[in-house]
Formats: C-alpha cells, sequence, structure tokens
C-alpha cells in the first residue's frame, strides 16, 4: 500500500508539472510567434523615440554685410502641475517676474486637473505650455529661482517622502521642451521693416503630428521663405525608462541643414538717410503717409525702400495692420511727374527736338483758354 500510495502522488506530481510546463510552453508561443508583432509594436513605441532637430533659420543682410534679420535659439518654457502639489503660489511668485507674467496669470496654469481615462482612471496633466520665446539668460535664471525655491520649512526634519516632494518639485516642475525654439530678432527695430518683412508661427502636420515652425509672412522673409527655413533634421534612438537615450541604440543621426542667408541691394547707411529725411518731411507736412526710393541707374539696384508710418518687426502686436503694408509695391498710384521722362525720351527719338533746345515753361503757368463773362469781362484760365 505505501508503494501504490507513493506512486500515485508521484504519477499527479507528473501531471502537474507536465500540465505546468504545457501553459508555460502555450504562453511562450503566444508571446513569442502568435503576438510577436503587437508586442514588437508596442515595445518600439516605449522605448523608440524620433526627436526632430530644427535648422537655424538663416540671416539677412545688406550690401555691405551688415546684419539686418537673424535668428537666436530660444525655450518653450512648460509646468508639471502634478509636482507642484498645493505650492502653486510659492512658484509662481518666483517665476512669474521671470515670464514677464502676472502671479495671477500663472497661478491658473499651475493648478492641477484631474481627467479619466479609457480604462476609468484618474490621472492629472503633467503638461502645460507657460510661455514660448523665452531667451536662455531668462531661462538660466528660472532655473536658479526654483533651485533656491525656500517653502520656510526645515526640510531636514520633513518624513522621507515629503523631502521628495520638494526635491522633485525644485528639478522637475519647471522644465523647457527638448526641441529649442527660434526667435526671430530685427538689431535695427524699424530699419527696413516694410522691405524685410516679418515672421509668424505655423502649425503644419508631419506624419500624423502637428508641428510648430517658423514662417516668413511679409516682405523678404515671404520671398525667400524656402531658402531662408533650411531642412529640418532627425535623430530616431532608443531610451530608457527615466528617457535617457542609449546611445549605442542609436539609429539615425541626420543632422539638420541650416537656412541660408539673403544678401540684399538695401544699403543701411543710405536706408537709415532715407528715413530720417522722410521723417522730417512727415513732421513739417504731416501727410497720411510718405515713401521714397533711392535707385542706381545704372543698374537698377535699389539701395533705399522706405516709408511712413513703419513699425518694429520685433514688436508686432504694436503695429498696425495699415503700418505693416508696403506701400511702395502695393499702392496703385498715377505716374506724374514720372512719365515726363517717356514724352522727352519719345520725341528726342523721333527728332523732334535736340538736348540743346530750351522752353519757356512761364514759371509753372500757362493760359490754355479765354472765357467771356456775361457782363463782358474776359477771364484767363491759367494750367499749373
Amino acid at each position: 500500500m505505501p508503494k501504490q500510495l507513493q506512486c500515485r502522488r508521484v504519477v499527479v506530481l507528473a501531471l502537474l508539472l507536465s500540465v505546468a510546463f504545457l501553459g508555460l510552453a502555450y504562453r511562450l508561443v503566444d508571446l513569442q510567434v502568435l503576438r510577436f508583432e503587437e508586442l514588437s509594436a508596442r515595445a518600439r513605441r516605449n522605448t523608440r523615440r524620433e526627436f526632430l532637430r530644427e535648422p537655424r533659420r538663416g540671416d539677412i543682410l545688406d550690401i555691405k554685410g551688415n546684419l539686418l534679420a537673424t535668428s537666436v535659439f530660444v525655450k518653450t518654457v512648460c509646468a508639471d502641475p502634478a509636482l507642484i502639489g498645493n505650492r502653486q503660489a510659492e512658484v509662481a511668485r518666483a517665476v512669474a517676474p521671470l515670464l514677464q507674467m502676472s502671479e495671477n496669470e500663472l497661478m491658473p496654469r499651475l493648478m492641477p486637473h484631474l481627467s479619466r481615462t479609457g480604462k476609468d482612471e484618474v490621472v492629472t496633466n503633467h503638461y502645460v505650455v507657460l510661455k514660448r520665446k523665452v531667451q536662455l539668460e531668462t531661462w538660466q535664471r528660472i532655473q536658479t529661482a526654483m533651485t533656491n525655491l525656500s517653502f520656510g520649512l526645515d526640510e531636514k526634519q520633513l518624513p522621507r517622502a515629503e523631502r521628495e516632494f520638494y526635491r522633485d518639485l525644485r528639478r522637475g516642475a519647471i522644465y523647457t521642451e527638448k526641441l529649442d525654439d527660434q526667435l526671430r530678432v530685427y538689431p535695427n527695430q524699424a530699419l527696413a521693416a516694410h522691405v524685410l518683412g516679418y515672421v509668424g508661427m505655423e502649425e503644419p502636420e508631419v506624419d500624423g503630428h502637428r508641428l510648430l515652425e517658423t514662417s516668413g509672412k511679409d516682405g523678404i522673409e515671404q520671398s525667400f521663405n524656402s531658402a531662408l527655413a533650411g531642412v529640418r533634421g532627425w535623430r530616431l534612438t532608443e531610451t530608457d525608462r527615466p528617457g535617457r537615450e542609449v546611445v549605442p541604440l542609436r539609429e539615425q543621426d541626420v543632422e539638420p541643414c541650416d537656412g541660408l542667408n539673403v544678401v540684399l541691394t538695401i544699403d543701411s547707411v543710405v536706408q537709415h538717410i532715407v528715413e530720417s529725411a522722410l521723417a522730417e518731411g512727415m513732421e513739417k507736412h504731416s501727410p497720411s503717409n510718405i515713401s521714397g526710393i533711392v535707385v542706381r541707374p545704372r543698374t537698377g539696384e535699389i539701395l533705399a525702400l522706405a516709408m511712413l508710418p513703419n513699425f518694429d518687426p520685433n514688436n508686432l502686436d504694436a503695429a498696425s495692420v495699415d503700418a505693416r503694408r508696403n506701400r511702395v509695391i502695393g499702392d496703385v498710384a498715377e505716374p506724374g511727374s514720372t512719365f515726363k521722362i517717356i514724352v522727352v525720351s519719345g520725341a528726342l527719338n523721333d527728332g523732334l527736338v535736340r538736348l540743346s533746345d530750351t522752353f519757356d515753361c512761364e514759371h509753372g503757368y500757362f493760359y490754355f483758354a479765354i472765357l467771356w463773362s456775361a457782363f463782358g469781362r474776359k477771364h484767363h484760365h491759367p494750367l499749373l
């Protein structure tokens, strides 16, 4: 009997082990064969990352190489409300002056907002844009302010969980997007503003993702936008759980091609002289607008093209739509006295006059008709 019982136990144990190994084998076949494509794609989505690398927009120079427009890389400052907890007031007090925002404006953006996922899970938002186009110097001051942020507590006496909360708040509550943005800068403010134009932001869709990019909206910025913009690069790589790149697993690394520089025939010195003269004429005669062009006669090169009122492309919001309009090339005007050269050229070509001929212009007036009034008086009608 003991031997039979022992044999039964061995058989039962063998059956159980066989069932367990069969279940494990099925699970392995399910993961490695039947669901291989699905799980491989999910694993790639979890670890593989593609980072777009923006090219630097090209410069605009005058005929002597003086800088008229350039680009500097800037940051997009964001916040993670989940890491801020209930310390919005202290963070807003430290960051708002550096972002040139009011604390009342910044506070609502730092508040956490709860939402439900498709699995009925409650999650907190981790991404809020606070301000775009923040220069590197300002971002460095923000980092310093967050590092030195004080909450009036002796944090060494706090429990470990609270110490980690304040540490994470200082390190990660305020951060920047990985992809740098660009700020278009016009060093000479309003000089040749209508010639240069200005830029704006567009949001094209690339491979199912909407991206912000700088695009020319008027003037040279728009006419030569494709040359100035350059070509975007990218990096295809894998990251670990904290999001750090695993460099040996990097698959593609394509450098961006920076935009080309555009050199104009505009001479910034002549442009400044013309704009100064137009400003004097505007002050003296108070016209609704005034414009002027300087052209090199031998080549037709435009050395200066200016008009008032003008605007500062660095502060586009302060300019009206009418001030941004290039009246010289956009408005239709009668030729007036400029058409005289056509008449003179035709007369010279047909031999009707010579360059040495002189004409009495009667001081700008001459009589073209004599009318008699009802009282017998003669009236002369002068023509200017």
